[in-house]
């Protein structure tokens, strides 16, 4: 087994605000989680084709009984725009950590655009957005973002920094 990490305490901090489902688009920023999601008879995990279906995908598991997170990189907000809309026109709890990148140490410039408009674009949505920035405060931030998101029925993201996750590197 991998030493823990934060992936594994924030993985911990999921599991104790009652999230069994796990959508994602797979991204080596989420490895761990989606891993540890996978061998857990108690977690569903289900990868997606696009982002934006993981929002309808936990509105479903809402309305279902059940909490789900999305997982995505912070290039994905963008494919959820209009989706984002339908949490809060149905008034049920969103949840999402987004891995960002454009940021520190980020090699591609395509990236660059998008992760620094997403706090933006999410606020604009009528999403809370909170960040961790350090491994020391990774699964604390998650655990009052999933307390905000269900106990309030709002949208909530939490935006894992490129520092935290480490930098993306292009192998020629």
């Amino acid at each position: 087994m991998q030493q823990a990490s934060w992936q594994d305490a924030v993985y911990e901090a999921l599991r104790r605000a009652g999230i069994r489902q796990l959508a994602y688009v797979p991204d080596a920023g989420h490895a761990r989680l989606i891993a540890r999601a996978h061998e857990d008879p108690e977690m569903r995990a289900i990868v997606l084709t696009t982002e934006e279906e993981g929002v309808a995908l936990a509105t479903g598991a809402w309305l279902g009984g059940a909490r789900a997170v999305l997982l995505m990189q912070s290039s994905g907000v963008g494919n959820c725009i209009n989706m984002l809309s339908l949490p809060q026109n149905a008034h049920v709890p969103f949840f999402t950590l987004i891995t960002m990148r454009g940021e520190w140490g980020e090699f591609n410039p395509w990236q660059v655009p998008m992760g620094s408009a997403t706090p933006r674009v999410l606020e604009a949505m009528g999403v809370h957005v909170l960040r961790a920035e350090r491994a020391e405060e990774a699964a604390a931030t998650v655990e009052a973002a999933a307390a905000l998101a269900f106990d309030s029925t709002v949208s909530v993201a939490v935006l894992l920094s490129q520092r935290l996750i480490g930098p993306k590197v292009f192998v020629r």
